[in-house]
């Protein structure tokens, strides 16, 4: 760029008010976080400044005096040296002037008044070199400075970037709408949990003795009712479901509890999911065995009942709605329909027994997704209720979340998605009630991918979500407490900033406004990707080292990400309306440093890290072939379609009668061990897959084995056995694991 090619106006009205004051405009392009904060002016000023450039990759920085007067003089280009700068402020004169210092695209900038205020504005990475890492803390630091100076300068810059709430002098905290009954009914448990722990301790080890005895029985229930076989295989299939698509999504605010939980209210959905068919049945005049009930009343009755646990918990949590991530709808939408999935196999599995076809899902280990069943000779793959309700989940969370940044285009996805999970499921229920479904219908599945790329549908949902989170959640991220350690791969990421800058820089503004939107997120994509990979790696650092400090560490680890990404993604959502912080950021960075503390955190190994993640995908479940065992639809012989009365059901309300039918035929002395089995799978699902908020000490088991092992079932629990696991996997890291979370420079990060 030519040192003539702009004068100090142009850029001036581009980026400031005023000749202290940036524009409300520019600063929402790309929704800029903006720290104002005192520094003396000084060449540590200066090269803090240059510092900031430098983690941009920028090659060249604008420099220019911001005061009308000098209105007309040429924009000074420097490379990022301080002693460029230097001499150009040399160049101005003794008098003290306010300046501005942008990079070439004007997305990041810094106005130094000729006071002692300074205001940076731009992405979380110009910041810290300015700032330090936790720019929300030093907005709060700005703030009450001004207010116990009482400087006009600092209070109005104070007002004006939101570092103090408007007509709140005495407020310290931000104002927000109060608590849902669910926020409510945890802070009775936490304060419980502190007024009295032996109380609470207690009986969390009386529910994990329960949980074990259940256990124990649904394991026993086979031997003496050898129909009740498939129940445990079954129950463990749909959990898997969950804990692949729960471990995949990154971004996820939800508890794996919370899921478990659903899961289980999407099982018991199936009752009055039946109850609505046949009173639409009767109502209507159809055969609840005909193929009008099985097609074109079962489906829309079932993908509507799907989703009722979901308004259920908008009810109780309409606050935690408004903090949820795209990923948390994917989510909660997979495990009520893993849970309408698993009471259905179950009733089918068991009433199967009296004779007649049976299609098996696939429940495969190494099965992306499992949950899919196949009829081989009608041509029908059926990807499952979990993966379809996913699908449908993941479409809402695109739209609600996204749509207000990337527009009401994304309202389509959710339209797209219920036409193929009803269309896959609608064929699926033809097949079996031996309907040959018409032309137009067959042609329509062909195109939506006949069931069998449904998952893959899934995966790009799930992996946009997650992209999607981590991209609007950046501003957010900005408020909330920092992570342990300094983010990792920055040589990436200032690439990546630097391509975007060189890029931007070259789009023409003169060519058609949706080829220059084009250009310019072409450029910015490397950009969004390497952040999201980097927040990533650096949740993934944390974990991995919290995992080697013991098991207390490790669960502290875990509900921090979840909690600080619920906090992030709630700013983000709210915008500048008021939201509900919960937990409170006072709280949160508390558990930040006391984990970072434990941790003895440093800036993060990027090559450590790169390490880490070329290894991360072999342990991914892969998408091969199915396992050897795995089972398939066998239809009987000579027999290509299905029918209902001779083989098997294939919605809701058949399949209640059916398993009524075979509750009957069960001998009188067996039937109380069908009743073991509904209540051992209600009580392992209802029990508690929470991280332990507290592990018992070594030396209490030493003193009191009884008292132990109470608090030892306490935290493990059935569904909280994978957690111990993994913090017994952590015990024999090496201590080499604690560099993730140390520069190359050695020095200490946050």
């Amino acid at each position: 760029m030519d040192e003539q090619a702009m004068i100090t106006r142009d850029l001036v009205l581009r980026v400031c008010a005023n000749a202290t004051e940036f524009d409300p405009g520019w600063l929402e392009q790309d929704r800029k976080t903006v720290v104002p904060f005192t520094a003396p002016r000084d060449t540590a000023l200066i090269a803090r400044v240059v510092a900031a450039g430098h983690a941009l990759g920028a090659d060249r920085l604008l420099v220019c005096r911001t005061r009308a007067e000098f209105a007309y003089e040429p924009v000074t280009e420097v490379g990022p040296d301080p002693m460029s700068i230097f001499e150009v402020i040399r160049s101005w004169g003794d008098e003290p002037t306010d300046l501005l210092v942008t990079v070439e695209d004007l997305s990041a900038a810094v106005l130094i008044a000729s006071s002692a205020l300074t205001v940076a504005a731009g992405p979380p990475d110009f910041l810290r070199p300015l700032v330090g890492p936790d720019p929300a803390e030093a907005r709060t630091r700005f703030g009450e400075e001004a207010r116990d100076d009482r400087d006009p300068d600092l209070l109005r810059a104070a007002q004006r970037y939101g570092c103090l709430e408007q007509g709140a002098r005495h407020a310290r905290g931000p104002r927000g709408p109060g608590p849902d009954p669910a926020e409510r009914v945890a802070a009775r448990v936490r304060a419980a949990r502190e007024r009295s722990p032996g109380t609470v301790a207690a009986f969390r080890g009386l529910r994990g003795a329960w949980s074990w005895a259940m256990l124990a029985l649904l394991l026993t229930a086979p031997l003496f009712l050898p129909g009740l076989s498939p129940v445990p295989g079954v129950v463990l299939g749909v959990l898997w479901l969950l804990v692949q698509l729960a471990w995949l999504s990154r971004s996820r605010t939800v508890g794996f509890a919370t899921l478990v939980r659903v899961l289980l209210l999407g099982a018991l959905m199936l009752w009055p999911i039946a109850l609505a068919e046949r009173a639409l049945a009767g109502a209507t005049g159809l055969d609840p065995q005909g193929w009008a009930a099985y097609t074109y009343l079962a489906v829309p009755v079932e993908e509507v009942g799907k989703l009722v646990p979901l308004l259920l918990l908008r009810l109780v949590a309409r606050r935690r709605f408004r903090r949820f991530a795209a990923v948390d709808y994917l989510l909660l939408a997979a495990a009520s329909g893993a849970g309408f999935q698993l009471a259905e196999e179950v009733l089918r599995a068991v009433s199967s027994t009296a004779g007649g076809a049976l299609a098996v899902p696939r429940f495969g280990l190494f099965t992306l997704f499992p949950g899919a069943v196949e009829l081989p000779e009608a041509g029908v793959h059926f990807s499952g209720h979990g993966v379809t309700t996913a699908l449908v989940g993941a479409a809402f969370g695109l739209a609600v979340v996204g749509a207000r940044r990337y527009g009401a285009w994304l309202w389509l996805l959710p339209v797209v998605a219920v036409w193929v999970a009803g269309l896959e499921h609608m064929v699926f229920n033809a097949a079996v009630a031996g309907i040959e479904p018409t032309q137009a219908t067959r042609v329509l599945y062909t195109l939506s991918g006949g069931g069998a790329v449904t998952r893959w549908f899934l995966l790009v949902l799930l992996v946009a979500a997650v992209l999607l989170d981590y991209r609007l959640a950046r501003p957010g991220t900005d408020g909330a407490p920092p992570l342990p350690g300094d983010p990792p791969l920055a040589g990436l990421r200032r690439w990546a900033y630097g391509r975007a800058i060189r890029s931007g820089v070259r789009v023409p503004g003169d060519i058609a406004p949706v080829f220059r939107r084009l250009a310019l997120w072409w450029a910015r994509l490397p950009v969004a990707l390497s952040q999201a990979v980097a927040a990533m790696l650096h949740e993934f650092a944390v974990m991995v080292v919290a995992a080697r400090h013991g098991f207390a560490a490790l669960g502290t680890a875990w509900r921090f990400l979840r909690e600080r990404r619920a906090y992030a993604m709630g700013a983000a959502r709210a915008g500048d309306r008021p939201w509900r912080r919960f937990p409170a950021r006072e709280e949160l960075s508390a558990t930040g440093r006391g984990l970072a503390a434990t941790l003895g955190a440093a800036a993060v190994s990027a090559g450590a890290l790169a390490v880490a993640a070329v290894r991360l995908p072999a342990a991914l479940p892969g998408a091969g072939a199915p396992a050897a065992d795995t089972a398939l639809y066998t239809p009987a012989a000579g027999a290509a379609l299905y029918t209902p009365a001779a083989d098997t059901a294939a919605y809701a309300a058949a399949l209640l009668a059916r398993a009524a039918d075979w509750y009957a035929q069960v001998p009188v002395g067996d039937r109380p061990w069908v009743w073991v089995a509904l209540v051992a799978v209600v009580s392992l699902l209802a029990g508690n897959w929470a991280v332990p908020d507290r592990y018992p000490e070594r030396r209490l088991f030493l003193r009191e084995p009884g008292r132990g092992l109470g608090r030892i079932l306490g935290v493990c629990a059935p569904g909280q056995v994978p957690y111990a696991a993994v913090g017994l996997l952590g015990a024999v890291l090496p201590r080499a694991v604690d560099r993730l979370l140390v520069s190359r420079s050695g020095h200490p990060g946050t």
